[in-house]
């Protein structure tokens, strides 16, 4: 199965360390959001999106992203990190996905170290996140998501 991991981490890489840990001992491309305006994305079979939470929301950037570069059908999963709140989770890439017709094969998501903001003021929320917890967590749900979305 040939798949993608498109993904935008910023400020403390927590969505990096996720999707990383996914793609350990996978044939999985991750694509950088921040150094890729476009990808073409259709020769593969499964496409992830990852992104941190940013107020509230994933990145608008990662949104923007998939609506210019997912080709229509194609099955998608989605992952966030977030520092204090999850928000919308990915709300509106979701349903960026299915205005294209794509199927949503599932979404994981876990803390993260944020900085960000009131967060600055106590030394930051969520110290040591994503912890190896977490990193088995998401290694877990890609083999049961592509185990589950092989053809």
């Amino acid at each position: 199965m040939n798949i993608a991991i498109c993904y935008l981490s910023q400020h403390h890489g927590n969505t990096q360390k996720v999707v990383q840990a996914m793609a350990q001992g996978q044939d999985v491309d991750l694509i950088d959001i921040t150094a890729a305006e476009t990808a073409d994305l259709s020769a593969y079979d499964l496409v992830g999106f990852a992104s941190g939470i940013y107020a509230f929301e994933f990145s608008p950037q990662a949104v923007q992203f998939l609506k210019d570069n997912l080709p229509q059908g194609k099955p998608v999963f989605f992952v966030y990190t977030y520092g204090g709140l999850r928000g919308t989770g990915c709300k509106h890439a979701v349903a960026a996905a299915r205005e294209k017709g794509c199927p949503v094969l599932g979404e994981f998501s876990c803390r993260g170290y944020v900085t960000y903001g009131p967060f600055r003021l106590i030394g930051g929320a969520g110290k040591g996140r994503p912890n190896q917890d977490d990193l088995a967590r998401a290694q877990a749900f890609f083999r049961d998501l592509v185990s589950g979305a092989a053809p």
